[in-house]
């Protein structure tokens, strides 16, 4: 039962992840947040791997090109997205967006890895909108015709759409590098990526100063380091299939923070325009009967990180 602890550990600082997004909004850039975390958690790091990473090179190296790609989709381009989605969505909305990770990996996985479609993609996935359009709507959908969609809604609609396009790609290459040199390599292809993004920022908005160490070293050794430790435990003793469940209590413990250090207010809109958008999570991830016209799918061993 024990086991449980670690998904529901690794949630729970992903959760205060959301929350360190939204109070980085008002303290300093995206673009500056994201070079400061890999530069931390690089640093902690590098004792551990450099040295297996060196013995290791020669099947390293021809893989660079690939393991370059993914660090960039998901720690430089998901990580600046989700800080600057920040600026104009609630920490309540972004982890709900957020937990649609796994059904946009499904619908990755039919594209690329040329997976049969599943009626639980269909069903799944139109619940899923339909309650996204109402979390969006603030429960009057029609209100979207009118104003559109907040800005920050959509940018952590693609950054969730690019973290799905990671887990396919890592999935389809096969990339035969251990895990922790493989997040290394990925971290400093990220991070070479954020330095001219760095550059671009006003020297006001990059210092590192009393509020935002504090929000630095939260994102660059809780979320970077410790978060993904006890996912990978999670998954080496529960499986990922049972692991990805947990990530429908991300938005639950998201809005639980947020309404006490943020003051954010959880309104019915969200209770019920998230648990639909989950139901539709759900649906997807477990009805695997394929749909007509298609050849079977098997489980998937895809899940959010």
């Amino acid at each position: 039962m024990g086991y449980f602890l670690y998904p529901l550990g690794a949630m729970l600082l992903w959760a205060g992840n959301v929350i360190v997004s939204k109070l980085s909004a008002t303290t300093i850039a995206p673009s500056a947040i994201t070079f400061y975390r890999l530069v931390l958690a690089l640093a902690v790091m590098t004792p551990f791997v450099i040295r297996p990473l060196l013995r290791n090179w020669h099947h390293v190296r021809p893989q660079l090109a690939k393991l370059g790609f993914l660090g960039f989709l998901s720690m430089s381009f998901y990580q600046s997205l989700s800080y600057l989605a920040a600026h104009s969505t609630t920490a309540t909305n972004m982890a709900i967006v957020t937990a649609l990770a796994p059904l946009l990996t499904l619908l990755w996985s039919v594209v690329l890895l040329r997976e049969p479609p599943t009626l639980g993609m269909l069903v799944g996935g139109l619940l899923s909108l339909a309650g996204l359009v109402y979390l969006i709507g603030q429960g009057h959908p029609s209100q979207l015709l009118d104003g559109g969609m907040h800005l920050g809604d959509i940018l952590m609609l693609i950054a969730s759409a690019s973290y799905g396009l990671y887990s396919v790609l890592l999935r389809r290459w096969h990339v035969a590098v251990l895990p922790a040199q493989s997040t290394y390599v990925q971290a400093w292809a990220a991070l070479i990526t954020m330095i001219p993004m760095l550059a671009m920022v006003p020297a006001g908005q990059a210092q590192l100063n009393a509020a935002t160490v504090p929000l630095v070293l939260y994102a660059g050794l809780g979320a970077s380091i410790v978060l993904p430790i006890l996912w990978i435990q999670g998954i080496r003793h529960l499986g990922p299939n049972r692991c990805s469940m947990f990530i429908n209590v991300l938005p639950v413990m998201t809005a639980a923070i947020a309404v006490v250090l943020l003051g954010e207010q959880l309104h019915t809109f969200h209770v019920i325009g998230g648990g639909v958008a989950l139901v539709g999570v759900f649906i997807a991830q477990r009805w695997q009967r394929p749909l007509p016209g298609f050849g079977g799918v098997e489980d998937s061993d895809e899940v959010p990180a």
